[in-house]
């Protein structure tokens, strides 16, 4: 099984690019759903994050207002940090379990670890390849206002809250550049899917 960490930044247009991987055979892990999964009501997580932020950033229905919670972290780097440190080892916990049913039912799989913090938080070293989106930072900022109703200085804020493109393909194997076509990114995501498939096997990662 080959486990492929796949990256981007602020709409970069990462999730895109995991469905087209799941087109041409790959197994999606979507740490974005798992991490959605681990807040909701009742799970310790929603707990701790209740205990630490208040009742204030929660909706009529207990759920945790995203929007709301978004606004406190990506104004504080400590927010930022408590916030990932509460969800992270949950999410990473919850990756590791379906890693393991994908190898139990398809051993050959190319499984596709979509993570948007695959390198911040180190957990591309548990990954064979690691592939990155990228898109140029004014067609980031126009997608953020567009597909999020913010601001342009909120965008920003946005993206400067993780590390940049620039730096983050400097860890890639591959790059696919999402700054044009919806079939010029089918084109690479393409090409990349196979080289992936004619690796040749090697040695597991330690996942921890």
């Amino acid at each position: 099984m080959l486990i492929v960490g796949l990256t981007g930044g602020y709409a970069s247009g990462k999730s895109t690019v995991a469905k087209m991987f799941v087109e041409f055979g790959g197994v999606l892990i979507d740490a974005d759903k798992l991490a959605r999964e681990v807040v909701k009501p009742d799970k310790q997580a929603w707990f701790e994050i209740v205990a630490h932020f208040g009742k204030g950033i929660l909706l009529k229905n207990g759920e945790i207002d995203r929007k709301a919670l978004g606004e406190i972290v990506f104004g504080s780097e400590a927010e930022r940090e408590r916030i990932n440190a509460i969800v992270h080892p949950r999410v990473l916990e919850e990756e590791l379990k379906a890693i393991e049913e994908i190898k139990e039912r398809e051993p050959d799989a190319i499984v596709i670890l979509s993570v948007p913090l695959l390198i911040e938080s180190g957990h591309y070293k548990n990954c064979h390849k690691i592939v990155v989106v990228t898109v140029d930072r004014d067609t980031q900022i126009k997608r953020l206002m567009e597909r999020d109703g913010f601001s342009r200085e909120e965008s920003l804020r946005r993206i400067s809250a993780q590390m940049p493109l620039s730096e983050k393909v400097t860890y890639a194997d591959f790059v696919i550049d999402n700054s044009g076509s919806i079939q010029e990114t089918e084109l690479q995501v393409k090409d990349v899917f196979f080289r992936l498939r004619r690796l040749q096997p090697i040695p597991p990662v330690t996942l921890r």
